[in-house]
């Protein structure tokens, strides 16, 4: 949907908390805020927030090479159902993202069919092998400045240090899947009471915190910019504040599922609650909450990772993929347990994930001329999740009920979901 549109009736983020304003939009802009304005195309905002569109740093679109668990077209679709203007798509693709040709391509094909912004993060190591540092001089100049072997940890701290100096003095940040593999191997839930009860090998928060603990090392060491994957554990909230209070160039994320679920979730040993790092007991869920409020932890990440019904329920938990999908859910999950908290909110969902991964037109709080890259949102609204736009449906909220919905993304000043519907768009340039 093109022309001027007018938001009316919701409260709008502001520096200073929300304020009650309708806000006009037209020409991919911001073009007005206050009453008397005037559009082409009229919605109703009553009873919703008005703030930036979200940005998730850690998406898996699953193209090239897995499309039968999403492509960009329908990850693009379930993240302007979730109220996201820009996602960020991770190289553990079929071949690794790990060349600037393959960049380019990811690149092109975003263009084509993308109703958000979609970028492209580059693998550290070839192939994600963990042997040679991949062509990380090529992927910098098609404009990558993220890099990860998600899905594994860089496989050590020489590449890692090598890594960082090849990157250093562009801007470039290394995100890091921080899972010692010799420790989580064979393990396919968190270790403890509930893995000893079910009788299956579980994952040590040690896996977790070696990793943190060796990259901030070579972070001290080198200066590079090092950004801490779906943290899960109170006693990797620890390592990062006392990295943070040293003055460390390191950031980190939490996912919608390790702030709202803990181990006892698998009692029933169902596969779509198997994820790495696996959920973990309810101090560290209570510990990684309050370090996102506080803001240790800078920003949410949803870590959607789609996977068909046949790898998931089909295999059981012993044998299923690790990961689930949370585009269309995350901000109602977060909303669920936060409660009422705009400022945070936003914050965590599009001002800080736009400001350190680079989107410079996206987590913007609306002012005239700013881009119109925007999210109405519903906290209060109640749902139960039981259809997705993803490819996929290995969601753990299936079936549960949520609080707060988003009613309209706009992006680029045209709206790109309304009420449960699409809007289909051009590329843009």
């Amino acid at each position: 949907m093109t022309g001027s549109i007018l938001l009316h009736g919701g409260e709008v983020l502001t520096d200073s908390g929300l304020q009650r304003t309708d806000v006009l939009v037209r020409d991919g802009e911001i073009a007005g805020l206050g009453e008397g304005v005037a559009g082409e195309t009229s919605v109703d905002c009553s009873g919703c927030w008005i703030g930036p569109g979200f940005v998730d740093l850690h998406t898996h679109l699953r193209e090239p090479g897995q499309e039968h668990k999403e492509d960009m077209a329908s990850g693009a679709a379930a993240a302007s159902a979730g109220g996201y203007t820009a996602i960020l798509a991770m190289p553990n693709t079929a071949p690794a993202i790990d060349t600037a040709d393959r960049v380019a391509a990811s690149l092109g094909r975003a263009r084509e069919i993308s109703t958000l912004d979609i970028g492209v993060a580059g693998a550290v190591t070839e192939g994600r092998l963990g042997e040679r540092l991949a062509d990380l001089e090529g992927m910098l100049a098609e404009g990558v400045r993220w890099f990860t072997d998600d899905g594994d940890s860089v496989a050590s701290a020489g590449l890692l240090h090598a890594a960082f100096q090849a990157l250093h003095g562009n801007d470039a940040t290394i995100s890091e899947h921080a899972e010692d593999a010799s420790l989580t191997a064979g393990a396919i839930m968190n270790a403890g009471e509930v893995a000893d009860l079910l009788g299956v090998r579980g994952m040590p928060a040690l896996a977790e915190t070696l990793i943190i603990a060796r990259d901030i090392q070579v972070v001290r060491a080198t200066g590079g910019s090092l950004h801490i994957q779906h943290v899960s554990t109170g006693a990797a909230v620890e390592l990062i504040a006392a990295a943070k209070e040293e003055g460390l160039p390191v950031t980190a994320e939490a996912t919608p599922h390790h702030l709202a679920f803990d181990h006892t979730e698998l009692e029933h040993r169902d596969p779509r609650f198997k994820m790495k790092p696996p959920l973990r007991t309810a101090s560290d869920v209570a510990n990684v909450r309050a370090a996102l409020v506080d803001g240790t932890i800078d920003l949410v990440a949803t870590d959607h990772a789609p996977h068909s019904e046949a790898e998931t329920i089909g295999a059981g938990l012993e044998d299923g993929a690790f990961g689930v999908i949370g585009l269309e859910t995350a901000a109602a999950a977060i909303t669920t347990w936060l409660g009422p908290k705009p400022e945070v909110l936003f914050d965590r969902m599009s001002i800080a994930p736009a400001r350190i991964g680079g989107f410079s037109r996206h987590g913007k709080v609306p002012v005239v001329g700013a881009p119109a890259n925007l999210v109405v949102f519903d906290p209060t609204a109640e749902w139960v999740p039981t259809e997705f736009r993803s490819r996929s449906a290995n969601c753990p909220w299936i079936g549960r009920a949520v609080r707060g919905r988003v009613r309209a993304t706009i992006f680029e000043g045209a709206i790109s979901f309304q009420d449960g519907s699409m809007s289909p768009r051009e590329a843009h340039p």
